[in-house]
């Protein structure tokens, strides 16, 4: 099991309510799941714990079969960088970096990531270049732009060619169509699918279009598994 939450409490300060409460939620290497639920739900909250960014007050977060609370914050940024790709709601591209460089920054944090780059193809330049064409963006003139000059849409793409550079064992999108039209939105998906696929990876994907839903193995409603929102509309 790549993900299991046992027994979670998460609030922001000591004497704070609490903001997520989930009893148990398991996720098998290679699903792919879509998790929904309304603002406030604790969609972000549950992506920041499972790459541990941050830690839960009670409870276990495993993922990969290592208790993250355990880790210290060095070591969690490690985990992360090692075996997590992350695409940002906001992108969080570096501006003075180019497009290209955007995409290998994963491979300058992390040995294992670069390694495993290395070993798709001919160099960590070709393989960056690999994903970009799969999203449409493999074009010589965008190469070396810098990423402030490119449109909301292809700095999206960019992001997520970045958070699959290195084949993490884990993949994490959190609202990563927003910016897309309807039909990039299912080629992009299908692009991560496949990648994941490949490489036994496991997608996780939060977004508020229920049109995707139906394309995932399986779906997380946070409305109903967080009890600590439960509780707050009950009362």
């Amino acid at each position: 099991m790549v993900i299991d939450i046992s027994d979670l409490e998460f609030r922001w300060q000591t004497d704070a309510p609490t903001v997520l409460s989930i009893e148990a939620l398991g996720v098998e290497a290679g699903e792919c799941l879509f998790i929904k639920g309304p603002s406030g739900s604790g969609k972000s909250t549950l992506l920041s714990l499972l790459a541990g960014v941050t830690t839960a007050a009670a409870g276990t977060v495993r993922v990969m079969d290592q208790a993250l609370e355990s880790f210290s914050s060095v070591q969690r940024d490690h985990f992360r960088a090692d075996h997590i790709g992350y695409i940002f709601q906001m992108f969080n591209l570096l501006p003075y970096l180019s497009m290209l460089e955007n995409v290998m920054l994963p491979c300058r944090f992390s040995a294992r990531r670069r390694a495993q780059a290395l070993a798709r193809g001919h160099g960590l330049e070709a393989e960056a270049r690999r994903l970009l064409q799969h999203l449409d963006m493999d074009h010589a003139e965008l190469h070396q732009r810098a990423v402030t000059t490119l449109s909301v849409g292809q700095q999206q793409r960019v992001a997520a060619a970045r958070a699959l550079m290195g084949s993490p064992e884990l993949l994490i999108a959190d609202e990563p169509t927003s910016a897309l039209d309807a039909d990039r939105r299912v080629s992009f998906i299908q692009l991560l699918f496949d990648e994941c696929r490949e490489v036994g990876a496991t997608l996780l994907f939060v977004s508020h279009d229920a049109a995707l839903e139906h394309l995932f193995d399986r779906t997380v409603d946070l409305a109903v598994t967080n009890k600590a929102l439960s509780d707050r509309v009950e009362a």
